[in-house]
C-alpha cells in the first residue's frame, strides 16, 4: 500500500469542507456524539453512587476496585470480538447491537444488591460497552476524509464528556427522589430512541439516498489507496503500528477511568462534598474535557498551517496535550476544591484532546477495512491497564487513603506513551499490507 501523506498535504487546503459539498457526514458525526454520551450515562452511573453504595450494601474500596476491574477485563476481552464483529457486520447492524446489549445490561444494575451482583452487571456492560469506539471510530473512517478525522473524532469523542455531565445532573436527582435502583433504570431509556434513529436514517456513503455526489467524492478522495484488503489479526499484530497504538493506548486509557470512576469519592473524601453538592465539580471537570476533546481534535489544523506535514502536526499536537496533564501531580495536595477542580479540569481535558489524536492514529496508518480491528486490540490493551490501574488504585486507596501515586502517574503516563508511539511507529507511517 502507498504511503498517502504527501498526496493528504497537497490537497489538505482543496479538500477544506465547502457549503456546497453537504453536510450528510456531519448529521452522521452527530448520530455518533449521542450514542457516545448514552455509552458514558450508563457507565457513569455508579462512579457517582459510589458512596451512596458503600453504606447501603457495605461496599468497601476493595470491592469497587474488584467490581470496575469485571468492567475492565469484560471491556478488554469483548474490544477484541467488538472489533471484529463490526468488521464483519459492518457499522449499521453491529452498532445497534452493542447499543441494545450494553443498554440492557446497564438497566440490569437495578436488580443488583451484592457486591458480586454489581460485579457481574458490570461485567456484561463492559462486553456490551466495549463495541463503542471501534464502531465509532470505523463509521469516521468510511464517512470522512483524512484531513477531517482527528476533527469528527474529537466532536464524537467529546460525548463523553456531555455523557458525564449529564450523568451527576440526573443521577443525584432522580436517586433522591426514587432511590438508586431508578437511577440505573433511567439512563438506560435514551438506548430504545436512539436504535431506531441509527437504523432509520444510517448507510454506507456509497448507499447512502440523500448524499449528494460532490460530498461523496470529497469523503472518498483517498479511496484507491486507502480502503485496503481484509486483514486477520495475526497479520495485524505482527506490525509494530499495532503495537505502538496499543500500548499507548495501555499506558493513557487507565487515567481517563481514573477520573471517571473515581473523582466522585476524590471530592467526597478531600472536600466532604455529598451526593447533592458533587454534580457541580463533576460538570465543571467534563465541560472542560467536552472542550478538549473538540479542540485537540482540531489542533493538528494550525500546526499544519506553519508547514508541518499531517501526521508531524498531530504528534506535535498530542505533545502539547500530553504537557497539561503534567500538573495534575500536584491534585493530591491541594487545600482548595477549586484548585482541585481547575487542575483536573485542565488534565481531563488534555486526556480528551490526546485521545481524539491518538484514535485517529489508527485510520493515519491502517487502511479503512483494517480500523475497527486495530481500535478493538488498542482497545483491549487499554482496557488490561485500565484493570490494572483500578486494582491498584482500590488497594492503595483501602491502604493509605492518599490519591498522591494516583495522580502521579496520570501526570507521567502520557509523555511515556508518546514516546513509545514515536520509537516503533516514527512519523506515524502508513502500514503497508497486501492482499
Amino acid at each position: 500500500m502507498a504511503d498517502t501523506t504527501d498526496f493528504d498535504s497537497q490537497t489538505e487546503s482543496s479538500s477544506s469542507p465547502s457549503p456546497r459539498l453537504g453536510r450528510v457526514r456531519w448529521t452522521v458525526c452527530a448520530m455518533l456524539f449521542v450514542a457516545t454520551s448514552i455509552n458514558y450515562m450508563d457507565r457513569q452511573v455508579i462512579a457517582i453512587l459510589k458512596p451512596t453504595l458503600e453504606h447501603s450494601i457495605g461496599m468497601t474500596e476493595v470491592d469497587y476496585g474488584y467490581i470496575v476491574d469485571a468492567f475492565q477485563i469484560a471491556y478488554a476481552i469483548g474490544l477484541l470480538a467488538a472489533g471484529r464483529l463490526i468488521d464483519k457486520l459492518g457499522t449499521r447492524i453491529g452498532y445497534m447491537l452493542v447499543m441494545a446489549v450494553w443498554s440492557v445490561s446497564a438497566m440490569g444494575h437495578a436488580l443488583a444488591s451484592t457486591v458480586l451482583e454489581f460485579g457481574f452487571a458490570r461485567f456484561c456492560l463492559g462486553l456490551g460497552e466495549s463495541g463503542n469506539f471501534p464502531a465509532a471510530i470505523k463509521t469516521v473512517a468510511e464517512w470522512f476524509p483524512k484531513n477531517e478525522r482527528s476533527l469528527a473524532t474529537g466532536i464524537f469523542n467529546s460525548g463523553a464528556n456531555v455523557g458525564a455531565i449529564l450523568a451527576p445532573a440526573i443521577v443525584p436527582w432522580v436517586t433522591l427522589r426514587w432511590g438508586w435502583h431508578a437511577a440505573f433504570l433511567t439512563t438506560g431509556l435514551f438506548s430504545a430512541l436512539w436504535i431506531l434513529w441509527w437504523y432509520r436514517n444510517y448507510r454506507k456513503p456509497t448507499d447512502h439516498p440523500t448524499l449528494a455526489s460532490a460530498e461523496l467524492r470529497h469523503i472518498y478522495q483517498e479511496a484507491a489507496v486507502d480502503m485496503g484488503p481484509s486483514v486477520p489479526w495475526r497479520r495485524l499484530m505482527g506490525c509494530r503500528q499495532t503495537w505502538a497504538f496499543s500500548i499507548a493506548k495501555f499506558l493513557t486509557d487507565p487515567i481517563w477511568y481514573f477520573y471517571l470512576f473515581w473523582l466522585p469519592s476524590y471530592f467526597s473524601a478531600k472536600f466532604n462534598l455529598n451526593l447533592s453538592h458533587l454534580g457541580l465539580p463533576l460538570i465543571i471537570v467534563y465541560n472542560v474535557s467536552s472542550i478538549g476533546s473538540v479542540g485537540g481534535g482540531w489542533l493538528p489544523a494550525p500546526f499544519r498551517r506553519l508547514g508541518l506535514a499531517p501526521n508531524y502536526a498531530r504528534l506535535t499536537a498530542m505533545f502539547f496535550c500530553a504537557s497539561l496533564v503534567v500538573p495534575i501531580y500536584t491534585a493530591s495536595s491541594v487545600k482548595s476544591v477549586w484548585t482541585a477542580i481547575a487542575l483536573i479540569s485542565l488534565a481531563a481535558g488534555a486526556h480528551q484532546g490526546w485521545s481524539a489524536n491518538l484514535f485517529t492514529t489508527s485510520s493515519d496508518m491502517f487502511p479503512r477495512s483494517a480500523v475497527g480491528s486495530v481500535v478493538g486490540i488498542g482497545g483491549m490493551a487499554g482496557s488490561v491497564g485500565s484493570a490494572f490501574f483500578a486494582f491498584y488504585a482500590g488497594h492503595i486507596l483501602q491502604l493509605t487513603h492518599s490519591y498522591a501515586s494516583l495522580f502521579g502517574i496520570a501526570a507521567s503516563a502520557y509523555l511515556l506513551a508518546l514516546v513509545v508511539l514515536c520509537l516503533l511507529a516514527p512519523g506515524l507511517r502508513k502500514v503497508e499490507l497486501v492482499a
